[in-house]
């Protein structure tokens, strides 16, 4: 069977994001019941609609593809996967928070070769693939790139939120942040955008899921930054969980020095 190539791949993903941009445009603010999943995290009426909205674009323009969704799983069998994130931030959303986003990724063979983050809220979008990390906003596009940081006590350091670490790894992440410049809280995917576009240097984080962090990998690496697990190794689909993102080699390698002593 032909492969459908990179263009056509990114047209769609184009696509995708535009209709989570509109439906969760839609829902955000009027929306505040929620209910709670198996793993006890909550889901509004909006990430299902959004999901269900980009699983129907899918199956119209590529039926063949597997797509594996935050709210309904894995369907299909195929080298060429999508993963979605109808809203990474659902907190966020609920409680009328914007920088709440979604989350596409395309991959072939196990590798994300396309990512977008869209920033539903604020009309922000990265785009990841063919190499280059594109930032968009009002209709004005430029090629993102990450800053030249190589330290650690010149670093602005990111990540969510205290709960996605274990305590031993909590402790493991205050003994590396508190030696960083800046450290801030917030933001779900949004602050891997800020990575991509030089406003902060590094990202840790942890009990991600897939549909989290494929759609990060082109777009941090696209802007020529590292995204890793905390071993160092390459992201995929069976992948721990734990994120380690950062501009440059040197950042990267003192992260994991620290997150593993």
């Amino acid at each position: 069977m032909t492969q459908p190539d990179i263009t056509s791949i990114a047209s769609c993903a184009m696509d995708l994001a535009d209709t989570a941009r509109r439906l969760a445009r839609s829902h955000f603010r009027q929306v505040t019941a929620y209910d709670r999943k198996a793993d006890d995290s909550p889901v509004t009426v909006a990430d299902r609609a959004i999901e269900a909205a980009l699983r129907d674009i899918l199956r119209q323009r590529f039926p063949e593809h597997a797509i594996l969704g935050e709210e309904e799983g894995l369907s299909g069998d195929s080298r060429n996967l999508w993963a979605l994130d109808p809203i990474d931030g659902t907190k966020s959303f609920m409680t009328g928070f914007p920088l709440f986003g979604s989350l596409i990724a395309f991959t072939r063979d196990r590798l994300p070769t396309l990512g977008v983050i869209e920033i539903p809220a604020t009309g922000e979008r990265w785009s990841a693939y063919s190499g280059r990390t594109f930032f968009t906003q009002d209709g004005q596009e430029q090629q993102a790139a990450v800053s030249l940081c190589q330290t650690l006590e010149t670093a602005r350091v990111y990540t969510t939120s205290p709960d996605c670490f274990s305590a031993q790894d909590l402790t493991r992440y205050n003994t590396l942040s508190r030696k960083a410049a800046v450290r801030r809280y917030g933001g779900d995917c949004y602050i891997y955008g800020l990575l991509a576009s030089g406003f902060c240097d590094l990202v840790v984080e942890a009990s991600l899921q897939p549909y989290d962090y494929l759609a990060l990998v082109p777009v941090i690496q696209n802007a020529g930054g590292i995204i890793t697990d905390w071993q160092g190794q390459a992201l995929g689909l069976h992948s721990t969980g734990k994120v380690v993102a950062a501009a440059t080699p040197a950042l990267h390698e003192r992260a994991l020095a620290i997150l593993n002593a």
